[in-house]
């Protein structure tokens, strides 16, 4: 649960205009501030970048209650360094603009800041959500047009929900197969 007088709300607007941040999406809406909307595709939001985030078995759950109020800190000091006024309806850091949001997580994600390694580790499981739909079954995620794995043209399973390939990626075999293969493609 968010932590240091953040909201759930206001905790789940900071993470998106976070992970909007790493990989950009279209808005929802007009009225949206988390995302900036500088993409006309879905990205890190629309794939599931939240529900990665609070997903336990990620390890970054615990710290998101600590993470969200630092993010905020850091928008106010750099958006003061800056000399950039901070709209005080929305939290600190969904205020920044994108390019403004840019510079602060280019900051935080930098070679020799002392936090780097939770800012990093919170980038990554945005990109994964969109990379990889770790959240998802695969074949689920396919089916339902995770906006991720459609933009990379991830391949539907067969209709057993078995992924085969009966072309070869290099259009050749690189390997004969094992004499003890099954006809699952398993060892026998």
């Amino acid at each position: 649960m968010p932590g240091d007088g953040v909201s759930e709300d206001e905790q789940t607007m900071v993470l998106e205009a976070f992970a909007d941040t790493i990989l950009p999406g279209a808005k929802r809406s007009p009225a949206d501030r988390a995302i900036a909307g500088v993409s006309a595709t879905p990205g890190a939001v629309a794939a599931g970048a939240l529900t990665l985030l609070r997903t336990p078995a990620t390890g970054v759950t615990a710290g998101l209650e600590f993470l969200v109020p630092a993010l905020n800190h850091h928008a106010e000091e750099h958006a003061a360094a800056n000399g950039w006024a901070l709209d005080e309806t929305v939290p600190p850091f969904v205020a920044l603009d994108f390019e403004q949001r840019c510079s602060l997580v280019l900051d935080l994600t930098a070679p020799g800041n002392p936090e780097r390694d939770g800012w990093v580790a919170l980038a990554l499981f945005c990109n994964m959500a969109y990379d990889s739909a770790a959240h998802l079954p695969t074949a689920e995620a396919v089916a339902s047009g995770h906006p991720g794995l459609r933009a990379m043209g991830w391949a539907a399973p067969d209709v057993d929900g078995l992924w085969r390939f009966p072309d070869y990626s290099y259009r050749r075999a690189v390997a004969d197969l094992h004499p003890g293969t099954d006809r699952s493609g398993s060892p026998a």
